[in-house]
């Protein structure tokens, strides 16, 4: 019994120390790696291209869904997500940042292609019918919903606020709150290039 004791404690303080010697890093958005859902999208992109998740293995994608006349919510997580590739440095090319409409009937191609790339030359705005954009929002639990306006023209769009990333080979692992700053975002996504 005193053998077997002794040969415990040994190996619980070899796996205690090994434990100690490098503090494990920790996430500043919610860990999501390993969930079953957010596999793929079928979508175009603003040049008329038609894209899907695996285009863009090698790099981190960020993939946030919105809307071109959001009053909120999507111009201050674009310019959040601007300032985060500045932040990367040469590291940005190593990340893709994807804005998928959730308002195919007001934001055409023509209207991505203009709004944004204003945040950053490399983001790519996606878009598809009404049938596609209820699928990829299915797929990757978003919620959205039309709240009316004064007229049929100027509704706006409730919507999920945060974002998500995916590794470079296009795991789920992350999904980023809104409004927290580009440091945290920053952090994570350079523990994601480790």
């Amino acid at each position: 019994m005193m053998k077997f004791l002794t040969k415990f404690l040994i190996a619980t303080l070899a796996v205690m120390l090994v434990a100690c010697g490098k503090p494990a890093e920790k996430w500043n958005n919610t860990d999501l790696t390993g969930l079953d859902y957010a596999k793929d999208f079928a979508l175009t992109d603003h040049y008329g291209k038609p894209r899907t998740l695996q285009d863009f293995r090698g790099k981190l994608v960020v993939i946030f869904f919105g809307y071109t006349q959001c009053p909120d919510v999507c111009p201050t997580t674009m310019a959040e997500m601007a300032t985060v590739m500045q932040q990367m440095g040469d590291q940005a090319d190593k990340v893709q940042v994807l804005f998928v409409t959730l308002d195919p009937e007001r934001d055409t191609q023509a209207l991505l292609a203009s709004y944004v790339p204003n945040f950053d030359r490399r983001f790519l705005g996606l878009y598809g019918d009404a049938a596609a954009t209820a699928k990829v929002a299915k797929d990757f639990k978003v919620y959205y919903q039309k709240v009316p306006g004064k007229t049929p023209t100027s509704y706006t769009m409730d919507h999920t606020a945060g974002s998500y990333v995916f590794d470079t080979e296009g795991r789920i692992r992350l999904f980023l709150r809104h409004g927290q700053g580009a440091e945290p975002i920053v952090h994570d996504l350079k523990l994601l290039l480790k």
